[in-house]
């Protein structure tokens, strides 16, 4: 089983060959049955600073949240507008 990951604006450019329509599926390593949303985005290479809203399972997290396998995970970076 595996990670859905979605990203917003900015963070798309951060993973290279990242698809918007599809997402990216992240597998866990042998053995691993979650990890932390900090330790997810690490893995695909976001500065956690780049991160300004966690989504898991369509509910607001944050980077220390526990990701398990087959959940839903979106990452937006701060917006600014005015």
């Amino acid at each position: 089983m595996s990670i859905l990951i979605k990203l917003s604006t900015t963070l798309r450019d951060l993973v290279p060959d990242y698809d918007p329509e599809a997402g990216l599926q992240f597998s866990l390593g042998e053995g691993e049955s979650s990890l932390t949303a900090g330790e997810l985005a690490n893995r695909i290479g976001i500065p956690h600073e780049e991160i300004k809203i966690v989504m898991i399972n369509s509910r607001q997290n944050d980077l220390d949240s526990t990701v398990n396998d087959g959940d839903r995970v979106a990452y937006f970076p701060a917006v600014g507008g005015g």
